[in-house]
């Protein structure tokens, strides 16, 4: 087995339980074994951290996920597993609902979503990856779902020295699956749509949204539409926007499914559309504002942050007087605190004035490492917007 020694005052950060061990942060190795393996992990003056999966290919040298000194990996992945979905339903998740959670459940890299009777996987390092027979085992045991489907079609897992991957891993998955979200039914294509199908991370800001969509909505980036959904339950009229006519499809056939007859869709760049609006005049009771990460690394940052200002500017021009504005942002390279400081300055640039009545995050299905600000990635804000006096 390899062991993995750090440099001297690097230990700090892994022994307080943060997972990742970089591959900078290593002094020497010792031991010889097959890349994907398990390596153990010690501080400079020898003392054992816990062990995880190497990979000599990756910035990320270990995915630290044991720290009793097992070396059962297939039994530890299958408690896991059952542990982190007990949890769940200790919480009222059943139909749809994120089971596993990666480095925040104690399995590195691997995602598993439930869609009714059907399951959507991630598989996002080569440790994992070699363990695929057994995630798949213990998902069966533990779900006895109708079928399973890869969804490993990431560009992350070019880092690891993997391709991208997609197919049916077990049974058998059709190209829609039914769930029921907050009450309400959905279509998720789980071959074609976002990330493993359909974005459950926010679920609970979805149905929260319901206080506030009144009169006239506007969803921006709506993807399937489960904003405008929840928004089409109290609101007198919805409107979805999307740049992808597929996503559209799938608003209709939402709407269509639970007898919603006030939700219209418009296929569009957002940004542009939003300046359309604006030059006609045209107003809104409450704005979702949802769209993907401006940034998939630290160093676009900066231009992003200038997206999330100009959108929000445009959006906040639209409001009506007592207007709200839901506003997300799920890049973890943009902060909290940095996302806040961009909504002020957004706030200001469009010449009114905000409350902040709410803050919330990702669903707890999606639960949060506290030491490893990676896990804590989705922000949202609902604002009130109001002319200055």
């Amino acid at each position: 087995m390899y062991k993995i020694y750090l440099k001297k005052g690097e230990h700090r950060r892994i022994a307080d339980g943060h997972p990742w061990v970089y591959a900078n942060e290593a002094a020497k190795t010792e031991g010889k074994d097959k890349n994907g393996s398990l390596a153990e992990v010690y501080s400079y003056d020898g003392k054992y951290l816990g062990s995880g999966f190497i990979n000599h290919a990756s910035k990320i040298l270990v995915r630290i996920f044991i720290r009793d000194g097992r070396t059962d990996c297939d039994n530890v992945i299958a408690e896991r597993i059952r542990a982190a979905n007990l949890r769940r339903r200790q919480l009222g998740y059943d139909n749809c609902y994120r089971a596993v959670f990666a480095e925040a459940d104690g399995l590195p890299a691997l995602i598993a979503d439930k869609y009714g009777d059907y399951l959507s996987v991630q598989i996002l390092s080569l440790g994992m990856y070699l363990h695929k027979k057994t995630v798949v085992d213990a998902l069966v045991k533990e779900f006895a779902p109708k079928g399973i489907y890869e969804r490993s079609d990431v560009a992350v897992r070019q880092k690891e020295g993997l391709p991208e991957e997609t197919g049916v891993l077990y049974g058998e998955v059709p190209e829609w699956v039914e769930i029921c979200e907050n009450g309400i039914k959905m279509q998720v294509n789980l071959r074609n749509g976002q990330k493993t199908g359909y974005f459950l991370d926010q679920k609970e800001n979805r149905f929260a949204l319901r206080r506030y969509a009144k009169g006239d909505v506007l969803d921006c980036f709506c993807n399937s539409g489960g904003f405008a959904l929840n928004a089409a339950t109290t609101a007198d009229s919805v409107i979805a926007a999307d740049s992808s006519e597929f996503a559209l499809q799938n608003v209709r056939r939402n709407a269509e499914l639970n007898g919603f007859d006030n939700i219209a869709t418009v296929c569009a760049d957002v940004f542009e559309l939003l300046r359309q609006y604006r030059r006609e005049g045209k107003l809104f009771d409450c704005i979702v504002l949802d769209p993907p990460a401006f940034t998939k690394s630290a160093h676009e940052r900066a231009d992003a942050l200038k997206g999330y200002r100009d959108i929000n500017v445009q959006a906040i021009k639209l409001l009506k007087p007592d207007g709200y504005l839901m506003t997300c942002s799920c890049s973890h390279h943009v902060s909290q605190q940095a996302f806040e400081k961009t909504l002020a300055e957004a706030v200001k640039a469009s010449g009114r004035n905000a409350q902040c009545v709410e803050v919330r995050s990702q669903s707890p299905d999606h639960p949060t490492l506290l030491v490893a600000d990676e896990t804590n990635y989705l922000k949202c804000f609902v604002l009130r917007i109001f002319d200055r006096s």
